[in-house]
């Protein structure tokens, strides 16, 4: 148990904002599996302010997600800042979280994202923007390394963010120019952690309680943020925290996964249209049902189907023999 800012969060294993992924069921699954924070998917300031419906609803959460932080985008003071302020005042999360970290092309070609880390002075103008305009809430960052290899700023970046008032600072061991590929280098969140006095949530290549352990160990920082490793697997938090409290490891069961899949396919249903929730569900169960028999015959099924109730009809049909 720690703090950042004002928020308790009961244990150290942060499910990672993630575009099309990160929304309203999943978000609430993962806590419900052991997540101590959850983030929205990363969400346009422009839109925000322009009260883009699409946009807001992205943010909308329920208590249950608790404590959550809505993670926020842009490459202009001004937009974010008021981005902040209408976030705090319509939906109220536990904290605001700055996108410093995204590699994606059509986000770093308009200046926001990881763009950010080409010049920390911009970073900073952005980030004081809002932290002076939602006093009220914990503003952290999520950040990559650096663009590239040769351009390394995650530590300078990190003793400025703390000077101006960060509460907590994420950090992916990748540069930007890596995207997903290659390995992260946690070396640069060992560097962060040992330069600042915030709390660090290291990121980037963390599946199991192993890698927990040793990015724990190596880097001390005081969380781990979890991304890709929980598609399809939002037990992973209570995985590692039940190894951690030496509970005892139980392999998921076909039984389990298939009662999420309902859990996960129910909560779309009551909360998006039936085109959304289908599109949904079968990425997510595409996901979900793997490592098991005739998953790949499951998952063909399910991609052939038209609705929520044929979808179901598959999942019913899994053999648990």
């Amino acid at each position: 148990m720690f703090k950042i800012g004002n928020i308790v969060i009961d244990n150290p294993l942060f499910l990672a904002p993630m575009a099309g992924v990160t929304d309203h069921p999943f978000r609430t699954i993962c806590r419900q599996h052991g997540a101590g924070l959850v983030y929205t998917e990363f969400v346009s300031a422009d839109g925000i302010i322009r009260e883009n419906e699409k946009t807001l609803d992205m943010i909308r959460f329920t208590d249950e997600e608790r404590p959550i932080g809505v993670q926020i985008f842009g490459d202009e003071p001004e937009t974010v800042s008021k981005s902040a302020t209408y976030i705090y005042k319509t939906f109220k999360p536990d904290l605001i979280d700055i996108n410093y970290g995204c590699p994606v092309p059509k986000v770093t070609k308009k200046g926001a994202g990881s763009a950010a880390l080409k010049d920390l002075c911009i970073m900073k103008d952005i980030t004081q923007a809002v932290i002076e305009s939602v006093p009220e809430l914990p503003i952290t960052v999520k950040m990559r390394a650096g663009w590239n290899a040769d351009s390394i700023v995650s530590t300078k970046a990190g003793i400025l963010l703390e000077e101006i008032g960060v509460k907590a600072i994420a950090l992916h061991g990748r540069t930007t120019s890596q995207l997903f590929k290659g390995n992260a280098n946690w070396d640069y969140i060992k560097d962060l952690k040992e330069a600042v006095s915030i709390p660090v949530i290291g990121n980037g290549d963390v599946e199991n309680y192993s890698d927990y352990l040793k990015i724990r160990e190596y880097t001390k920082c005081d969380a781990v943020m979890i991304g890709r490793a929980a598609l399809g697997n939002p037990w992973i938090f209570k995985n590692i925290l039940n190894k951690k409290n030496d509970v005892g490891y139980k392999k998921n069961n076909l039984e389990l996964v298939i009662d999420t899949c309902k859990d996960h396919i129910r909560l779309l249903k009551d909360n998006k249209s039936e085109k959304v929730s289908v599109n949904l569900s079968k990425k997510h169960l595409s996901w979900y049902l793997k490592d098991f028999n005739n998953a790949g015959l499951y998952r063909k099924s399910i991609m052939r189907s038209n609705t929520i109730d044929e979808i179901l009809s598959v999942i019913d049909s899994v053999d648990f023999g």
